[in-house]
Parts: C-alpha cells; structure tokens; sequence
C-alpha cells in the first residue's frame, strides 16, 4: 500500500510539474503572438495615418509628416513584421507574410506619388486613399484578425489538451487510489482471516493447556491424597504391627530376665542391652508414625496435632516455637486439617533445617469461612524470587489445590513468613 500511495503521489506531482510548465508556455506563447501582432497592427495604423495626412495636404505644415516619415513607418510595419514569433504555424506564418507583402504592395505604390505636385496631391490623393490605402487596410485587417483568431484556437486547443491530460492524471490517480483501496481492504481481510487463524489455534492450546493443567491439577491432588492415605497406612502399620512386636519383645526380655541367675551378670548384661536397644526402636517408630500422620489429628483435632509438632520440632533442634491459635469450627474438613498440619510441619522444618531459626512463631485463626495460617520465624531469609525449593512449591500447590492464597514473604537477614488463607470448604 505505501508503495502504491508512493508510486501515485510521484507520478502526480511530476504530471502537475509538467501540466503547469506546458499552462505557462502556452500563455506567454500567446501573450508574445498577441504582443507582436498589436504591434505590426499599431505600426500599420502610423503608417496609414501618415500616408493619409501627407495626400490629403496641399500645404506643407510643419507639424504634419514628411515623405521620409512615411517612408521610416513602413520601416517600422517591416520590422515589427520580423520580430513576429517564428514559433507559429505555417497557416500563421502565411498569413503573416501576406501581411508585409500587402505592405510592400501599398509601399510601392505611395513611392509613385513622390512625382505628384501639390494640386495633382490634392486631385488624386482621396482617389489613392480609396483605391490603395482601405483596400489595403481592409485586407491586413482581416490578415490580423485570421491570425489573431488562429493565435486563440492555438491556446483553447493547447489549453483544452492540457485539460485532457488533468482529466487523465485524474483518472489515474482515481485508479490508483481504487487500487489502493482495495489492496488495503484485501490486506486486511487477510489480516484479519490469519488473525482469526491465530485466535483459534491460541483458543486452542490455551484449551489444551487449561486441560493439561485440570490434569495435572487432578494429578496432584490424587497423589497427595495418595501420599496421605500411604502416610496413614505406614503410620498405622508401624504402630500396630511393628510397634507391637517389639513391644511383646521387650515383655519376652522381661521374662527371660526373670530366668537368669543373678550370678550370670554377662547374660544379664546383653539382655539390658537387647533391651535398651528395643525401647530405643520403639521411640523411633513410634515418632515416626507420628510424623507421618499423628493420631490426634484425627482424634483430638488440629489445634493439638500443631502443638504436639512444635514440641517435637523444638525436642529435635535449637528453634522454640509458639504457637498461637484460636477456636476453630468442630466441622473443619479434613483435607482443610490435613493442608494446614502440613504447610506447618514443611514451614517449620525449612525454619530449622534451612533458615537455622532461633525461635519461630504460628498462628491460627478463624476468619469468617475461612483459615487463616502464618508461620513465622527468624532465621537468615532468603530471596523468593531466585529461590524456590521443592517444599515452597509443594506448600503453594497444595494451598492452591484446597482453592486458598499463599503468600511468601523474605528477605535476607529478615526472617521468612508464610502466609496462607484456607477456605473451609475445602478445594475448588
């Protein structure tokens, strides 16, 4: 389109160039032709009118022209004669000639009345006006008029191409413009046809994609669901089958203890030992299984599960922790029990793995429906967004799943907060 816009606006102003170039030599062509042709016609009227002034006289008057004053104006009607344009057509060139010629022709004629005395003047002279001079002026008369009516059509016929030739850069440039128009119109139904293309296929993917992610989603739901219900299965296999062998063990140690003479100290010795090693099997299996599912969450509810884990949490590392909660509704969801035990659990042992936290603060509370978490510590922070472990985005997946906000705030040297906002609907 600008190529076309470009080739039109070019083309035009050199046609307009050119038109307004050919408009002013065809004036000042018709303005010189006019000029020339009112001067051999004002120099013919002198020449007359003193031709006519010295017949008509019979006495020498001193303001009345002399012989050689009529000869010097038919000098003058030649002159202006030649200086007529040459760039005239052969018709006007003609017509031209006959002119000087019919001045030649009176000119030769008033050289025969030199000999002519003052009566003889005075007898012929009006005989030699009507018989010489007014047919002579009659005829460049007519001469002048031809030329002059020639020298007109000239310019209307010159003037008239030059409109043609308006009128065609008008159509041309009409044309252009149309075809302007519609290579524009063309250009944007194609546009508009690929755009379309485009939304479809992005209507598309972005289809695909939000079923991917709804897949995904499901996925992950399902496998945390899973994990929960494996957590729970290890739990309960570990407190009931294996902590209840090595219980029955150390009630079978007790006994055999009971048979060994007090003498056999080495026997004795290796059953304590036995025994030691059994209690301290039971302890690791039995904080096990409550790592992996505490059996209070179910029982005795959320509020004591987080307390039972900071204790655990404040029993295995250099952190204290505080936890501050209010009266939650009895009816909480599970899966709503489960997300915030476990976003407090993932937070509270980044606090004192990673963050290597002094002290450590979590709150729980019920706003309106929803639940409100945030655990705090004061450990060496870091940057969210160049940092983001396997648990962060573990905790924001599983907020997002139950239809909540997560929200990260660090720094370092500042101490990390985490912040979640739970509905107690349970997920979207």
């Amino acid at each position: 389109m600008l190529l076309l816009m470009s080739v039109a606006g070019i083309d035009s102003l050199r046609s307009l160039r050119r038109l307004n170039r050919v408009s002013r030599e065809v004036s000042q062509r018709y303005s010189q032709h006019s000029q020339a042709l009112e001067t051999v016609l004002i120099s013919f009227h002198v020449y007359d009118e003193q031709m006519e002034q010295f017949l008509l006289t019979d006495v020498i008057v001193t303001n009345l022209p002399a012989r050689s004053d009529v000869s010097s104006g038919s000098s003058d009607v030649h002159a202006a004669v030649a200086k007529y344009p040459q760039d005239c057509s052969p018709e006007e060139q003609s017509l031209v000639s006959q002119i000087d010629q019919a001045v030649k022709a009176e000119e030769s004629a008033f050289a025969g009345t030199q000999l002519w005395r003052a009566s003889e003047r005075k007898e012929r002279g009006h005989i030699f006006i009507e018989e010489q001079i007014l047919p002579t002026r009659t005829r460049v008369l007519g001469l002048a008029d031809t030329v002059s009516h020639l020298n007109h059509q000239r310019l209307v016929s010159e003037n008239q191409a030059a409109a043609d030739e308006f009128l065609g850069l008008q159509t041309r440039l009409s044309r252009m413009v149309a075809l302007t128009l519609l290579a524009g119109l063309l250009l944007s139904i194609a546009a508009g046809y690929y755009i379309l293309r485009l939304e479809q296929n992005g209507r598309r993917r972005y289809l695909a994609l939000a079923r991917s992610r709804q897949e995904l989603e499901g996925l992950s739901k399902r496998l945390v669901e899973v994990q929960e219900a494996e957590r729970l299965s290890i739990s309960r296999e570990l407190h009931d089958e294996v902590g209840q062998t090595l219980g029955a063990l150390l009630v079978d140690l007790g006994q055999l203890s009971n048979f060994v003479s007090p003498s056999d100290t080495i026997v004795k010795d290796q059953i304590a030992r036995i025994k030691t090693a059994a209690e301290s099997a039971v302890r690791s299996i039995r904080d096990m299984a409550l790592l992996l599912r505490p059996p209070m969450l179910d029982d005795l509810g959320l509020i004591p599960a987080l307390e039972w884990q900071a204790r655990e949490t404040s029993r295995r590392s250099d952190m204290e922790v505080d936890v501050q909660a209010g009266e939650l509704p009895g009816n909480l969801p599970d899966e709503v029990k489960i997300g915030v035990y476990r976003l407090v659990q993932e937070a509270l042992q980044n606090a004192a793995t990673h963050a290597h936290a002094k002290t450590a603060k979590v709150s729980v509370k019920h706003e309106a429906n929803n639940v409100d978490v945030e655990i705090s510590d004061d450990g060496i922070g870091f940057q969210p967004d160049r940092t983001r472990g396997m648990g962060i985005l573990g905790m924001e997946e599983r907020v997002r799943q139950l239809g909540g906000t997560f929200d990260l705030r660090s720094a370092p040297g500042k101490g990390t907060t985490v912040h979640a906002v739970l509905p107690i609907g349970g997920s979207n």
